[in-house]
């Protein structure tokens, strides 16, 4: 059995639990705020980042997004989330990588910052133009997608990936932190929709915030 150290609106965090569920496997949720760097964290894990995956038989952590996602890949055959040939795995780790770092820097931190570390940790006010640059990044961002997905089927080729994962955990975040406009992004929003319907997508829907709601669409299939 495994648990999971994770934040609920950390992207990373919701990617290893989607790739959890794409492969039938359970987890054991458990909240950690990455503010709080509590001592017992950072013993696991020095950087103070989720998520962080532990098996509960042995006790070892495995630290870091990627890195879990490789090692989940490595050791469960079921539902292969790097599938195809060597070329079609190497687009599929792209990808993933694109949104983990410039969709995840230029969109879902700022986001992030304003509208949850402000209000949660600082108790201050978000600042409108960040707001602005950073909701601008993601239609220029999904300009991209609705690109890639006018010409695959799924995100990283003709099939399921990793990277539709990837993609799903950030824009998800950025979704309900209201960072994004649907408007001239039917591509990429009826590629959203089959994610949402996903058995391993529907708990991630269901969750809220503690004094931060979503937009009324959020966890809607038909929005």
């Amino acid at each position: 059995m495994w648990q999971l150290y994770q934040f609920p609106l950390c992207p990373f965090s919701r990617k290893v639990r989607l790739l959890l569920g794409e492969k039938g496997e359970g987890c054991e949720l458990i909240r950690e705020n990455p503010w709080e760097q509590r001592d017992e964290f950072i013993d696991m894990n020095p950087a103070g980042q989720t998520p962080v995956l532990v098996d509960k038989n042995s006790g070892a952590p495995l630290i870091d997004s990627g890195a879990i996602c490789e090692y989940l890949e490595e050791t469960i055959e079921r539902a292969s989330m790097l599938p195809g040939t060597a070329a079609n795995r190497a687009e599929v780790r792209r990808l993933a990588a694109w949104f983990d770092g410039k969709f995840h820097d230029e969109v879902v931190r700022p986001l992030m910052f304003e509208r949850m570390e402000k209000r949660l940790v600082h108790r201050q006010s978000p600042d409108a133009k960040a707001l602005r640059d950073a909701m601008r990044g993601a239609n220029s961002h999904l300009d991209y997608v609705d690109w890639l997905l006018d010409h695959r089927r799924w995100m990283a080729g003709p099939l399921f990936s990793l990277a539709d994962l990837a993609a799903a955990a950030h824009i998800s975040v950025a979704d309900y932190l209201g960072g994004i406009d649907w408007r001239g992004h039917e591509r990429t929003r009826h590629w959203y929709s089959g994610m949402k319907s996903r058995p391993s997508f529907r708990p991630l829907l269901a969750e809220r915030m503690e004094v931060i709601s979503p937009p009324d669409h959020y966890d809607k299939l038909d929005f």
